[in-house]
């Protein structure tokens, strides 16, 4: 016989929960940073550029700007997207998924709503990019960045 999770379907908005979705977005975008400056210009020959998307979507002329509305975006929004939105659907229609498949299908999404929504729906380009390596090892650093945030959701005890 398996538990039934008895947790609230959102969780309590506390300073713990605030500090932890602030540390998980911090070291997932870190992990992004890392992967899209450092590993994948080794992989396609030159880095990912989600400002250069940000300038595109928003017509921003500041590439400062743009890099700090992802940075925030990033640190901010998207851990917080996985604590009230992620998990509470994973938890309404798979209730039994591992923290570690959640914060996969998380990833996706993310990439999803940057290379489907974001660059092709609002600024124009072609869908995932035509689905040039660019648009994989944007994949790779959108799980990478689910991950991180799922581990630390799971390690904080969130």
């Amino acid at each position: 016989m398996t538990a039934i999770d008895t947790r609230p379907a959102l969780p309590a908005i506390t300073s713990g929960l605030i500090v932890t979705a602030l540390i998980a977005g911090a070291a997932a975008d870190a992990t992004w940073e890392v992967w899209a400056r450092a590993i994948t210009p080794l992989w396609i020959g030159g880095p990912l550029e989600p400002a250069a998307l940000v300038q595109s979507v928003f017509s921003l002329d500041s590439r400062v700007l743009a890099e700090v509305i992802h940075l925030v975006v990033g640190v901010v929004f998207y851990p917080l997207g996985y604590l009230f939105i992620a998990r509470p659907i994973a938890r309404a229609i798979l209730p039994g998924l591992p923290w570690f498949l959640v914060a996969l299908g998380y990833g996706v999404g993310l990439w999803v709503f940057a290379l489907f929504v974001m660059a092709h729906l609002i600024a124009g380009l072609p869908a995932f990019l035509g689905f040039i390596p660019l648009a994989w090892a944007s994949l790779v650093g959108h799980l990478l960045f689910g991950l991180v945030v799922g581990w630390v959701v799971r390690w904080r005890g969130e």
